[in-house]
């Protein structure tokens, strides 16, 4: 899977996600993460992207051409267009199901924003898919696109080392993820559950989900209300 993502801070965006997990993913070839400097477009002599807003208003607003020159340039790249994602706080909500939608493409553009935004024509032009990843306002697209990217390459095959990892963490099936314990069997008088000492696997599973639908309903009554459940669960814990 490859990931661009154009920016005016390649470096920060390169130096978040070349580390830990996905840093390992690209070094293996599993994937590869491009930071596309846009202010690299521009055919101002003194490099600016940037200008006042028709209507007035404050602050400065990207231009359309070098955020189009930037986009063409990965586009003639790689033959084809891909989904462009342009991260604003006027999209819907980025969630693990939409990351597993992500997760299919082959390739993904990612438009980091700053200022007062990106001239409207050009997203227009290129953006298939406006992405939120809060409803708060960021100095720029750079944070989101790097946690999208985080989020859609551990949907990757072979990027998670445990192919369970990825399948049992939090909002699989809407349900958060159940407690989890490590050595000592005792920490500060606290005991591990005992069913997780017993060996039995089945007895495990039942708990953990048992734990997941109980953390769920008290810390997300939002997501429990849509969480997958079967009759026999709806009835116990509805």
């Amino acid at each position: 899977m490859n990931f661009y993502i154009m920016t005016l801070f390649p470096d920060m965006v390169m130096q978040g996600l070349n580390t830990s997990i996905i840093g390992r993913a690209a070094e293996k070839g599993l994937l590869t993460i491009e930071a596309v400097n846009i202010r690299d477009y521009t055919i101002n002599k003194h490099k600016k992207v940037d200008d006042y807003p028709y209507g007035g208003g404050a602050g400065m607003l990207m231009q359309a051409q070098p955020v189009y020159d930037a986009w063409r340039s990965i586009v003639d790249k790689i033959g084809t267009k891909p989904r462009t994602i342009y991260l604003t706080p006027q999209g819907p909500t980025f969630t693990q199901q939409a990351a597993k939608s992500f997760a299919k493409e082959e390739n993904l553009i990612f438009l980091c924003g700053h200022y007062e935004g990106i001239d409207e024509r050009v997203l227009e032009e290129i953006v298939t898919d406006y992405v939120s990843i809060g409803d708060y306002v960021l100095t720029g697209g750079e944070l989101p696109a790097m946690v999208m990217v985080d989020a859609i390459s551990r949907m990757v095959p072979g990027v998670l080392t445990n192919d369970e990892s990825g399948s049992t963490e939090s909002f699989e099936g809407d349900l958060l993820e159940y407690p989890q314990y490590s050595r000592p069997e005792e920490w500060m008088g606290k005991k591990v559950p005992p069913v997780l000492l017993s060996g039995n696997h089945k007895l495990v599973d039942e708990w953990r989900r048992e734990q997941s639908i109980i953390r769920t309903k008290e810390r997300r009554p939002d997501l429990f209300a849509r969480a997958e459940l079967t009759e026999k669960e709806r009835k116990k814990w509805r």
